[in-house]
């Protein structure tokens, strides 16, 4: 399923949502498209999560709308967001702890047949999956869990990838990995990236435009290549 009309791969409009009774997005709107890379930055607490988990249909929309690929998907079920090709990386480790790396990596197909390919394309960049196909996932470090995330998203052949919080504790090394694979999906196979970030440099490092969150608002928008990018985007940090 592509953009209809060379439109937005995402984009939400006036979108508000929260949990329970605590309202968190305030009339939130924002677009990124086909291929585009773009990055989501803000403190904890303002709402960059609540935001992806109201993309993928986890947490109702209270108000507003939620368009991915050319249609509208707000109220859908998560199951059904994922049928069109979009694929959420969380924060928190959401694997099976006591499944083998390979069976937490079917788990994201529909057809068992398409596992040995994909796979493969997947290996490139964590090689160790593939190495460690029989290991128990809860013994993998907590980088290698977050890369088993990447590597399932990936595993679905994507159009449109959402990532919260990804170099949370992970060495600059891997680091350097993600920002690449980042970067190549994109440029390869035409994926859409919406990046969650606090870390700034990485964020202005692979995206092409950013938006800053605060207090469920956006407050700030702009290219990443932009002069001045980083302060502007610092500056809504520290306050």
């Amino acid at each position: 399923m592509s953009p209809v009309d060379g439109g937005p791969a995402l984009a939400v409009r006036q979108l508000e949502g929260g949990y329970g009774e605590s309202p968190v997005l305030r009339g939130v709107s924002l677009d990124v498209g086909p291929a585009e890379i773009f990055a989501i930055l803000g403190k904890n607490g303002m709402g960059k999560t609540t935001l992806l988990k109201t993309m993928m249909g986890l947490l109702p929309a209270r108000r507003g709308q939620v368009q991915i690929l050319g249609h509208d998907v707000t109220g859908w079920a998560p199951y059904r967001i994922t049928r069109m090709g979009v694929s959420y990386v969380p924060q928190e480790k959401s694997i099976f702890q006591d499944l083998s790396v390979e069976e937490n990596l079917r788990l994201a197909l529909r057809s068992a047949g398409d596992f040995a390919g994909r796979m493969s394309a997947v290996s490139r960049w964590f090689p160790f999956l593939k190495e460690r196909q029989r290991q128990r996932a809860g013994t993998l470090s907590g980088g290698e869990q977050k890369m088993l995330l990447v590597g399932r998203a990936l595993l679905t052949s994507p159009r449109v990838v959402l990532i919260d919080e990804i170099t949370e504790g992970l060495q600059p090394a891997v680091i350097a990995r993600v920002q690449q694979m980042v970067a190549e999906e994109r440029r390869s196979r035409g994926i859409a990236f919406v990046v969650v970030e606090q870390n700034v440099g990485f964020a202005l490092a692979i995206a092409d435009r950013y938006a800053v969150l605060k207090l469920g608002t956006v407050v700030e928008t702009g290219r990443a290549g932009d002069a001045g990018a980083r302060a502007r985007i610092e500056r809504h940090l520290v306050i």
